[in-house]
């Protein structure tokens, strides 16, 4: 391949990156939208932003193992299709649980395609150098994309029918999907690789029960489900590991946790995430319902967090070397405290996310680097399968718990500003939660260097 063959193509790898990340926050200013001409309740709203986080974290794990079996351009291609598809059904979904099944297609589409772009960035750029600045490009594009959500998002449903934030993807998949199929790799399968997708289903039942119980738990609607709910998990989470002890190739072993660098940087993606999210989601929903910003406005506004946390995350990881984990992580949640009362107190939300979002960036900046620095050599796809289902389940889970808070605030008689600042006092206290937690991990690894088991 040329030169501008090899970045071409990185440019049609980073495309359906962009489009993983977008989908992640697009709905964020959409919700209020959706419930509207879908007539959906809050629980179905919820289930609408989780469905797609839930089946992408679900498959992961199993996903990139799949693409070494069947070929990474093979999975980049049929990841693409899925998400094509999903998204014309979700662009024309009429109703919710339409809607709700069209995202989970979009998150099985999702992680399809997600492993499968960091493997071709490897095959396309032999040369070092240009790989290096090639992953670097690639890893701030789902950041980027994130960013863009609330945005794209907003002025979308400002300008167009609510289905729009779906439909605007299929042009984009048909033009990566040509590009492709002219540009990428030779497809390279090993059918020596095993793939085992009873680990992904269990996986999934684990996580889905998780949801519903945490939504269960903060709303106490029903005692049944919530025992339904916890049994699927213990028994998915059961099953999983089992069968991960009985496999000659596990998708995941648990004796990597027993280092507490790894731990600690798993503990800093699913809280950086965490906190992150549901401050950018919760917000989103008051700045057009309670101070009635257009669309376009909400998204702009809360889109300065993920904008400051750009060169947070940059700085944080070029100078790990001085400064160490601990300040970074540890910190980054302190900071993340702050940002949160900033909110809670009121007056300008802007100074609250610009503090929140540098916080946040300076936690997820190197938890990263944790995760795979401290896992062993021949475990390291193992650990970035970790770290991208690190990401998706602190998504997950805080959109299921402030969601489902803030709606048990709202029933119970309280104002909208005072049940959103009911889930900003949640998230502060999970904040300073991870704040100890990731200390105690990284309190004998102050620097970069070396590990902790």
């Amino acid at each position: 391949m040329t030169k501008a063959q090899r970045w071409g193509f990185f440019a049609v790898v980073s495309l359906g990156l962009l489009m993983i990340g977008l989908d992640n926050s697009i709905l964020y200013t959409a919700l209020p939208a959706l419930e509207h001409s879908l007539n959906t309740t809050p629980s179905q709203g919820l289930w609408i932003i989780n469905a797609y986080p839930l089946v992408l974290s679900g498959l992961l794990l199993g996903t990139g193992a799949l693409g070494d079996r069947v070929g990474h351009r093979l999975m980049f291609l049929a990841g693409l299709a899925v998400f094509g598809v999903a998204s014309l059904g979700a662009a024309f979904a009429p109703g919710p649980g339409e809607l709700i099944a069209a995202r989970g297609l979009l998150g099985a589409g999702a992680a399809v395609m997600m492993p499968a772009t960091l493997a071709l960035i490897r095959l396309t750029f032999p040369n070092e150098r240009e790989r290096n600045l090639a992953i670097g490009i690639w890893g701030s594009v789902a950041v980027i994309g994130g960013a863009l959500g609330p945005i794209v998002g907003g002025a979308l449903i400002q300008h167009f029918w609510v289905g729009s934030v779906f439909l605007i993807n299929v042009p984009i998949v048909i033009v990566a999907i040509a590009l492709t199929a002219a540009l990428a790799p030779e497809n390279l399968p090993n059918p020596n690789k095993h793939w085992d997708a009873v680990s992904s289903l269990y996986a999934l039942i684990a996580l889905s029960g998780l949801t519903m119980a945490i939504k269960q738990a903060a709303n106490t609607q029903s005692a049944a489900l919530l025992a339904g709910a916890i049994v699927a998990t213990v028994a998915g989470a059961a099953l999983f590991v089992r069968r991960q002890h009985r496999l000659a190739d596990p998708l995941l072993t648990f004796d990597i946790f027993r280092s507490r660098m790894f731990t600690g940087g798993v503990l800093a993606a699913v809280g950086g995430m965490f906190v992150m999210a549901g401050a950018e989601i919760m917000t989103t929903q008051k700045l057009q319902l309670v101070d009635e910003l257009s669309p376009l406005s909400a998204g702009a506004t809360v889109a300065v967090m993920a904008v400051a946390a750009i060169p947070a995350s940059t700085l944080g990881g070029a100078y790990l070397h001085r400064v160490g984990f601990l300040p970074l992580i540890a910190g980054g949640f302190g900071g993340a405290v702050l940002g949160l009362g900033l909110l809670v107190a009121g007056g300008s939300s802007i100074s609250g996310l610009i503090v929140l979002g540098l916080s946040a960036g300076s936690v997820m900046s190197v938890s990263s680097i944790a995760i795979i620095g401290a896992a062993p050599l021949h475990r390291s796809g193992m650990a970035a399968g970790v770290e991208e289902v690190s990401y998706e389940l602190g998504t997950l889970v805080t959109v299921a718990l402030t969601g489902s808070r803030l709606q048990r605030g709202l029933d119970a008689g309280a104002e909208y500003t005072d049940a959103y600042r009911s889930v900003l006092v949640v998230l502060a206290v999970a904040a300073a939660g991870f704040c100890a937690a990731t200390w105690w991990c990284f309190r004998d690894n102050p620097k970069s260097g070396g590990t902790h088991a």
